[in-house]
């Protein structure tokens, strides 16, 4: 297909005149087009179309018809029917009344260059870019971050369904490529083993026979990337999905011992980021948020929150569940700054912040990061007093520290955290913590107080941070963040944020581009209308709490 350029820009005097006659006070998709205009230009895609080829539907109508698509949870079938039969649709695409538009498979074509193209976010910024050239969002002031949970296309597994799963779904590809040679390998038990899904199988209740039926099929899958990997095979098995995640699974899931082969314990697996979960969907992953745990992906969602124009998503990030929020906070930052729409305060929960991030936020974007650092304290064992690190005296130029009781420390070196960030380690001498009568409510150590302080930039900032959040001041300042679970409850329960409808991480990615999109349609619409933001919602029986 090659990309033959569409004109946008005018509406069809038929198409506008009889769109006015049977919509007079307009609708979402008209009142956006004419707040917006045409939004996509069929020159943002050409890099994604070859020069030659047959014509192609118009990407800047296809991407159109994506968005609205999301913001209607339509699917691709009705999405075609829909620009076929919709006036408002055919005055937003700029279409005549007799166009007959295009089969459905058009769209998934175009959702697969656009993610070989890693182009989906072209799609969401340009929607912000018209809302920013219409003057509905702009630079500066406040904005708001937060994320939550996506639950991956498939089924969530447990460890033994998994891993039967797994050798059944490599079964299953290796039967399809070399059906005979399989016959050859595969011992007459197998087919009462694996010929089922685990789901339908009733395995035994109890530990001990659960791991002796992985073990067993920890050998049976061994057995089978044994025979893969002959001489005799055939050479094309190895390069099958199924196989080489068998074989990645087996490596994560089990372990020799004594020549034979063993479910690994819990405390023996990989890390959350790199450990899979199904054979299905190979960059799902496990997350866990407090009593949380999900299997699949995280989006991170950016607004405006200023109450003289509408609350529109200037940022979506997708990553895999396990990846830390504090992780994404720098590269929003970024996104912000090439589109342009840095805020003078943005405001996070404790997940994103930290003293690097409100330092590094200061120092690369002139951002004010608000959001709740975490304390160090140590609890005192007799009295109620708590001496945290606000309650030394610390002289960088003499590299020492002072304690409450007036002790200087005798060890001072510089190190590496756990997560390999610079730090200072400091020490007091256990003669002087353990005659000391402050010692009950410093340290309960019998080698006497230690200290990790942070770099003094940054140590400086968590001091005044800490001091600064216990005033109403703040707590009016940061009040504001709650709105955007707000945002996250539209995306979820009116946009299906949290149910991808295709299988992994880039498509995800994708689906949630044109969400983003299709959420700020819908506010750029009820800005228009002058429809109110909806109050928190509070149940009758809450309300009664009593006050104080």
């Amino acid at each position: 297909m090659s990309l033959r350029g569409v004109d946008l820009m005018e509406i069809p005097e038929e198409t506008a005149r009889l769109a006015r006659a049977v919509f007079p006070k307009g609708c979402l998709v008209m009142r956006v087009r004419d707040a917006l205009g045409p939004v996509f230009s069929d020159a943002d895609f050409e890099e994604l179309f070859p020069v030659r080829g047959r014509p192609t539907v118009s990407p800047a109508r296809l991407a159109l018809v994506s968005v609205l698509q999301f913001a209607e949870g339509l699917t691709d079938r009705q999405a075609a029917h829909a620009v076929r039969s919709r006036l408002d649709w055919k005055y937003a695409l700029s279409l005549e009344l007799a166009d007959t538009g295009f089969d459905f498979s058009v769209l998934s074509e175009f959702r697969a260059r656009l993610v070989d193209g890693e182009a989906g976010q072209m799609v969401f910024d340009a929607v912000l870019r018209a809302a920013g050239e219409a003057g509905l969002v702009k630079a500066g002031k406040r904005q708001r971050t937060d994320a939550t949970h996506v639950l991956a296309a498939t089924r969530d597994l447990n460890r033994l369904e998994f891993v039967v799963e797994t050798l059944r779904a490599a079964l299953n590809q290796v039967a399809e490529e070399a059906g005979d040679w399989l016959m050859t390998v595969s011992p007459p038990e197998w087919f009462d083993r694996y010929s089922a899904r685990p789901e339908d199988s009733r395995f035994a209740s109890r530990w001990a026979a659960r791991v002796e039926h992985a073990d067993q099929c920890g050998t049976d899958g061994m057995m089978l990337l044994k025979a893969v990997w002959s001489a005799v095979s055939p050479p094309t098995l190895q390069s099958l999905p199924a196989v080489e995640f068998l074989r990645q699974t087996w490596v994560q899931q089990f372990h020799q011992v004594d020549g034979a082969m063993r479910w690994r314990g819990t405390k023996d697996l990989p890390p959350g980021l790199i450990r899979l979960r199904t054979p299905y969907e190979p960059e799902a992953r496990t997350g866990s948020k407090r009593d949380l745990g999900w299997s699949g992906y995280k989006v991170h969602l950016s607004e405006t929150c200023e109450p003289d124009a509408p609350h529109l998503i200037t940022h979506i990030r997708t990553t895999p569940a396990p990846v830390n929020d504090v992780l994404v906070l720098e590269d929003t930052h970024t996104a912000l700054a090439e589109r342009g729409l840095l805020p003078d305060e943005h405001l996070v929960d404790a997940g994103y912040i930290d003293a690097e991030q409100i330092h590094h936020a200061r120092r690369d974007h002139d951002i004010e990061l608000v959001g709740p650092v975490k304390s160090t304290t140590v609890k005192g064992q007799a009295t109620g007093d708590v001496f945290d690190n606000t309650h030394f005296a610390i002289d960088w130029g003499q590299r020492q520290a002072v304690c409450p009781g007036g002790q200087t420390s005798v060890v001072w070196r510089e190190a590496q955290s756990q997560w390999d960030a610079p730090v200072t380690r400091v020490r007091f001498a256990a003669r002087h913590c353990d005659p000391c009568e402050l010692r009950t409510s410093c340290t309960s150590s019998r080698t006497g107080r230690n200290l990790t302080l942070r770099p003094k930039t940054e140590h400086d900032i968590l001091q005044q941070a800490r001091t600064e959040q216990d005033t109403d001041h703040w707590r009016r300042r940061y009040g504001h963040r709650a709105g955007v679970e707000g945002t996250i409850s539209q995306g979820v329960q009116a946009f299906g944020l949290r149910r991808p409808r295709y299988r992994g991480l880039d498509k995800t990615r994708l689906q949630h581009h044109f969400t983003g999109a299709a959420i700020n349609f819908a506010r750029v619409d009820a800005w228009l209308t002058g429809r109110p933001l909806a109050k928190t919602r509070v149940s009758p029986f809450a309300a009664l709490r009593p006050t104080g």
